[in-house]
């Protein structure tokens, strides 16, 4: 990648959670790399800023601005479905407005709160799966159910509800690859706008305590508009289930495929929060690189001008692999002392559930080993099927015995 020529970004399909070459090498090279994308029917050049200080001043500085729809972007998806316009595509003060409505249900607070229903929950979902019997799909029965329970409580979306919600997400989150595509996926969207429609409508006559009442008061107090609520709704269930469901699914796997870290993690149960930590940091769980940026101004990163008007792309994953924080960053280490990691990303556009996560993972991963010792994959490693064409990687199923 040397030089000053623009490299196509191939947005590759990688196996399992190969870490992508391209990323690699754009970390040997940095700060930051000239690339081409897809851009309309053309291509366009950007920026892609890997290493992890510049990552972090990227994401922090607000001359970089994530308010570019309405206009041709260079993007890995040449055909795009913006799933939100209310917080991922706004800049502060609008995009803080309407996460503030939110952010309490996300609180460390809150998610220590909902810790003993989560155990509860995971208690009765591992019972369920011993009933089961090996072998058993580990993702079926307890990695997906397990997310797609606890967001549908946190927004008060009824039981019955839960698997279209699901099943949207899943439809939503896997890249468009054809007009057709674009078609059906904004028909998804427009479905999930007008379900959070009928809900706050339901919210209003009869609240409840649930963040969808909470969000439908932020509206009648004008706080945020009706259109936002549907947006930041339609996110928040999205991926409340889908990312969980892959990042939880994608830990799993790796202790699966590392014996001797289930082994550390089983004798010594009080690692888990950092094993959490190191997961996050290794697991490359996004494909691809995300959503751009664009300068408002003339903006040096490290020794590089980007000029206004020129499209940033950042690796939250690329970061999370830096050398110049991680030493041998390709290595799981459980007692690993380092900055940070960025898995949630950075700056004022930073996850809005990191906690919620953090303690999914923690009762998902401390309970399946402590209650199965001899838990392992019922099929070879390279026999797990990965979805195709997907915003976030993970395993399609994950069957296991014990």
């Amino acid at each position: 990648m040397a030089g000053d020529t623009a490299r196509p970004y191939p947005a590759p399909e990688l196996p399992g959670l190969d870490f992508d070459p391209f990323l690699a090498g754009a970390l040997r090279e940095g700060p930051a790399v000239r690339i081409r994308l897809p851009c309309g029917e053309g291509e366009a050049e950007c920026w892609l800023v890997t290493r992890y200080e510049d990552v972090r001043f990227v994401t922090s500085d607000p001359r970089f601005s994530r308010q570019i729809l309405g206009c041709p972007i260079p993007s890995m998806n040449r055909y795009l479905i913006p799933l939100d316009s209310a917080v991922s595509f706004v800049d502060p003060p609008d995009h803080t407005r309407v996460r503030t409505v939110v952010a309490p249900a996300f609180s460390a607070l809150s998610a220590e709160r909902l810790r003993p229903r989560a155990q509860v929950l995971m208690d009765g979902l591992l019972l369920s799966l011993e009933a089961q019997g090996p072998p058993a799909d580990l993702i079926r029965h307890v990695i997906s159910p397990f997310p797609l329970t606890l967001i549908g409580e946190i927004l008060g979306i009824a039981d019955e509800d839960r698997p279209q919600i699901r099943d949207w997400a899943q439809a939503l989150l896997t890249r468009a690859t054809s007009n057709e595509d674009v078609t059906h996926g904004r028909a998804i969207r427009a479905s999930l706008h007008q379900f959070f429609s009928e809900l706050a409508a339901r919210r209003r006559a009869h609240p409840r305590t649930d963040l969808m009442t909470t969000m439908v008061t932020a509206v009648t107090d004008g706080r945020i508009s009706e259109e936002e609520l549907l947006a930041i709704a339609s996110l928040i269930a999205v991926n409340g289930w889908h990312a969980m469901r892959n990042i939880l699914a994608n830990m799993v796997y790796t202790l699966l495929t590392h014996p001797q870290l289930m082994r550390q993690l089983r004798q010594h149960y009080l690692l888990t929060p950092t094993a959490v930590e190191e997961l996050l940091r290794w697991i490359p769980h996004k494909n691809g690189i995300g959503q751009p940026r664009k300068a408002t101004h003339d903006v040096h990163v490290g020794d590089t001008l980007i000029r206004a008007d020129e499209y940033v792309y950042v690796s939250y994953v690329a970061a999370n692999w830096d050398s110049a924080r991680y030493p041998q960053p390709e290595r799981i280490d459980f007692h690993r002392q380092g900055p940070p990691h960025l898995a949630f990303g950075h700056g004022p556009h930073y996850c809005l559930g990191p906690h919620l996560a953090r303690m999914e993972a923690a009762v998902l991963l401390s309970t399946l080993v402590g209650r199965f010792p001899h838990l392992r994959l019922a099929v070879p490693p390279s026999q797990v099927q990965w979805q195709a064409r997907a915003l976030i990687r993970g395993p399609v199923t994950l069957p296991a015995a014990w």
